[in-house]
């Protein structure tokens, strides 16, 4: 009896070759008849047409082979740093990775950010090092390169049993090159041999990490299924958690499903389903199960804003177009303040990206400000707030509410907790109440988001029949804000972590061009000629950096940031 099915990333710094990779799996497997070219623009993942132009990974592809009796669901993610959700969602429903490094280029900035994300997550790692057929290679030397890099378990896939990589004991090494296909056989041993499927549970759950439009602007969904089975006319509980903290529940039928490239009626745990008959489906989305809604995100919210505007009359048409993104890619944020609309970015790709999209999908000219840095506010100490029945003004609204606000974990966003007793007010009143606490964390004394914090109700009463829920709206609201103001509360900016590679006799100044924007820099380490810098740098400053690089670094440099959180701000 066949396997469940295996879903494997493939992760690269930008040109290792990992599109072309995946393309020869496919192609030497007979999952295609003909091996596509990223320069030709007829790859089998890179569908978008801004991904054929410019030869680059942007969205998520998602393709199978067979091998071994297992289906293997290769996601192709991409390898630019603005597109980090991408990667962040895509690994979320992973069974394991194959980590592709250049022969010719070695051990880069950005394969050390990815490595210390998979290690982070425990994901079973193989690794491909590429273009073996360039001249120069020398495969001892870039083994050698892993292991005093990224790690001394790196080695030749025979030290290897499935055990010791699922455990993250052991990483196989193959050698090879997609363009020719050397060494790709083996690779295919490798991933049917060590990458171990999870056991799958007997109840519905699955994960929608990816959206596309259908031909007739339908929304497409794709989903891993952690258990359970899904039929196509099955109606299914899809679950959701808004902006204000609740869980929206609702129906929908599944009218068509694809696994592996084929129409289907039926898939099981393990497999990778694009369905359609969703309606409004979004990203993160979960089905049949909640589960896995709470879960905080590997990266930070992207850190740069900008107001976006299209030309006169054409607003309205806008705003539906950014909604249609948002739900593709919610952390893009999108936001209308007294109707200027803005969404969050890492950096220009994304945005250069955006406008593309906007234009060829939507057919809308719009135009994005220069993007500013997203600050953020966290409680400096504990501050409180209470309104009582017995002490109410004429104008007041009729409800008792008490609210402690208190520092709380870093990364842990606002955590809304009880001091009462859950029957003190009928259900709808301590909806309000939560669903304006949320409401309310959006904008602190300073004008950004409070978070990081835990909000607890500690006074609650009403009066039937004269109080309502909108009485406890508008007193939340107002203690609130008040709470938040006796516990103060900080700005902190965001940063991006970085690594920097440059020859060594121009690591001076580029320390200097660092300190000049105010970054904080770990001590170099130099090695070969080369010298490596890790630190943080403003979210504000890292396009400014990145464009004197090239000079800077003589056209060798080599600078790979990920979101780093924030520091506090010094205005």
């Amino acid at each position: 009896m066949p396997e469940t099915s295996l879903n494997i990333g493939i992760l690269a710094h930008v040109d290792a070759g990992k599109t072309s990779l995946t393309e020869r799996l496919l192609f030497d497997t007979g999952a295609v008849g003909a091996l596509g070219r990223v320069d030709d623009g007829n790859t089998q993942t890179d569908t978008l047409d801004i991904e054929r132009r410019r030869g680059i990974t942007i969205s998520t592809g998602v393709v199978s082979f067979c091998a071994g009796g297992r289906t293997v669901n290769v996601i192709d993610t991409p390898g630019h740093a603005d597109f980090v959700a991408e990667v962040e969602r895509a690994l979320g429903v992973l069974d394991g990775v194959v980590l592709v490094v250049s022969g010719a280029a070695g051990v880069q900035a950005s394969t050390r950010i990815l490595w210390r994300l998979l290690r982070r997550l425990g994901v079973p790692t193989l690794v491909f090092v590429n273009k073996l057929d360039q001249p120069g290679v020398d495969p001892a030397g870039v083994l050698d390169d892993l292991r005093k890099k990224l790690s001394p378990a790196m080695g030749p896939a025979g030290d290897a049993v499935r055990s010791q990589v699922a455990a993250g004991e052991a990483y196989p090494v193959f050698f090879g090159s997609a363009m020719t296909g050397a060494g790709v056989a083996e690779l295919v041993t490798g991933i049917v041999d060590f990458l171990p499927a999870p056991e799958p549970g007997s109840e519905l759950r699955a994960t929608v990490f990816k959206i596309e439009r259908g031909r007739g602007g339908d929304r497409i969904a794709y989903a891993r299924l952690h258990g359970g089975t899904l039929r196509v006319r099955d109606r299914v509980e899809l679950f959701r958690r808004n902006a204000d903290g609740s869980v929206e529940r609702s129906r929908r039928r599944v009218t068509a499903m694809t696994l592996a490239g084929a129409k289907a009626t039926r898939a099981g745990a393990g497999d990778l389903v694009r369905l359609s008959g969703l309606g409004d489906v979004r990203v993160d989305d979960r089905l049949g199960s909640p589960d896995g809604l709470a879960d905080a995100g590997l990266f930070s919210p992207p850190g740069l804003v900008s107001v976006v505007t299209a030309r006169p009359g054409e607003e309205i048409r806008l705003h539906q177009a950014l909604r249609e993104l948002c739900d593709q890619d919610p952390l893009l944020g999108l936001r209308a303040d007294r109707g200027a609309l803005s969404v969050r970015t890492y950096g220009e790709v994304q945005i250069e990206v955006l406008l593309e999209r906007l234009r060829e999908d939507f057919g809308l000219v719009a135009r994005f400000a220069p993007p500013a840095p997203v600050h953020i506010e966290r409680p400096v100490g504990v501050g409180e707030a209470v309104q009582f029945l017995d002490r109410l003004g004429p104008t007041d609204p009729v409800a008792t509410v008490g609210l402690r606000v208190a520092p709380g974990e870093i990364g842990s966003g606002v955590r809304y907790e009880l001091a009462v007793e859950r029957g003190s007010l009928p259900r709808a009143f301590h909806t309000a109440i939560e669903q304006t606490v949320y409401r309310t964390a959006g904008c602190g004394p300073h004008g950004w988001e409070v978070t990081d914090c835990v909000v607890t109700l500690t006074h609650s009463g009403f009066q039937p029949p004269v109080s309502t829920a909108g009485d406890f709206r508008e007193a939340t609201a107002r203690l609130l804000s008040l709470a938040f103001a006796r516990a103060r509360t900080r700005v902190y900016e965001p940063v991006d972590r970085f690594d920097l590679e440059v020859p060594e006799h121009v690591v001076g100044a580029a320390v200097v061009a660092l300190a000049q924007l105010e970054a904080v820099c770990e001590p170099p380490v130099v090695e070969a000629g080369l010298a490596r810098l890790s630190g943080t740098l403003p979210a504000a400053a890292t396009t400014a950096f990145r464009r004197r690089l090239p000079a800077l670094g003589q056209g060798e440099a080599v600078f790979a940031v990920e979101p780093g959180g924030y520091r506090p701000w010094r205005p």
